[in-house]
């Protein structure tokens, strides 16, 4: 396993960290799946879990705590708010008053005193980021939280955190979690580098994009992966942008026989090989899911391999933009922000 430096914290992560969106309902996990894919993960050398109070409702963050008990202090942990928990309007989002409350219930479902890394899911547009910072840096202050980052945010509003943080001075965010695969490349024109030059540490989530890239999509064959089961228009290739996706994926499954290696090492160690990514998180759903996952955990691609990977899916490409789920701008989802006033 490979450890590197989270952001400037300090923190040494492993390279693979384990996502834990697919514990409880959403997954079919139980309790000792769970047990026995967390051991193993990290008696492997992942020390960076995470997961997100919104995750089976709870059920992924109570499920990770009773894993972790004997091994706390072994653990980077890390989990999410701001998405919403129940259909009451005050139930999301990243204002203070919401915050304290997902923050006290995220550590009561975990058992634990703090949380390593606290992360706003997705951009707020209704809370400013003054009143964000405010909260996460008082929590800090307060030993609830050792940091705090960010998931799937704009550059844009990345950076007017960063100058909100020094405007205030307030707390700023140290890590982001983009989506980034062979397959959604468009983290690589403004996110990553914008991560390189503030600092910030990058934790990738979908790197197998959503298991287009586990080897088990392909030409012809009949889609078991789990996500297919209830998104199946995500795999529906009469779809352009999920043909696109296919006819990619049968090219890197041709590059990944001729180099030796498998789809999942390919994909994975990809996106590691990217300077601004810290580590890459992986959700497995099984022990044998895990097993050939940390198979990837000293993938290093060769210049040969990643030249070929840009011939396919050239770089800042999106081959399916949607499948990031971005917080829509309001001057895209209000018609009335983009009219001038008669």
């Amino acid at each position: 396993m490979q450890y590197r430096t989270l952001g400037s914290t300090g923190v040494q992560v492993s390279s693979l960290a384990l996502g834990a969106m697919n514990f409880g309902a959403l997954g079919r996990t139980t309790q000792d799946d769970v047990d026995q894919i967390v051991g193993a993960a990290l008696d492997a050398g992942i020390n960076l879990i995470d997961t997100a109070d919104m995750y089976s409702s709870g059920q992924s963050e109570e499920m990770v705590g009773k894993a972790i008990a004997a091994r706390r202090d072994d653990v980077v942990l890390a989990t999410k708010a701001a998405l919403p928990m129940s259909e009451e309007r005050n139930h999301r989002g990243a204002s203070r008053r919401w915050l304290a409350k997902a923050l006290d219930d995220s550590l009561r479902r975990l058992g634990v005193d703090h949380i390593d890394l606290y992360q706003i899911h997705r951009w707020d547009p209704r809370t400013s980021d003054e009143e964000t910072l405010a909260a996460l840096t008082d929590f800090q202050r307060a030993g609830k939280i050792g940091y705090f980052g960010t998931s799937t945010f704009p550059a844009y509003r990345l950076v007017q955190a960063q100058w909100a943080a020094r405007e205030h001075r307030l707390g700023r965010y140290v890590t982001e979690q983009p989506n980034y695969s062979i397959l959604q490349r468009g983290a690589e024109s403004e996110v990553l580098p914008l991560a390189e030059e503030y600092g910030l540490g990058v934790l990738v989530w979908s790197p197998l994009a959503s298991g287009w890239l586990t080897g088990a999509v392909r030409e012809g064959r009949e889609v078991t992966t789990s996500r297919s089961a209830f998104m199946p228009h995500r795999f529906d290739v009469s779809v352009p942008e999920n043909r696109a996706k296919m006819d990619a994926v049968e090219k890197l499954a041709a590059l990944a026989d001729e180099s030796g290696i498998t789809m999942i090492q390919m994909a994975l160690g990809f996106v590691t090989a990217h300077p601004a990514v810290t580590s890459a998180l992986i959700g497995p759903r099984t022990m044998d899911h895990l097993h050939s996952q940390l198979a990837a955990a000293d993938t290093v691609l060769s210049a040969e391999i990643l030249d070929a990977v840009d011939a396919i899916v050239a770089p800042g490409v999106d081959l399916a933009a949607h499948e990031k789920n971005p917080t829509p701008a309001p001057a895209i989802a209000n018609p009335a922000l983009r009219r001038r006033a008669s």
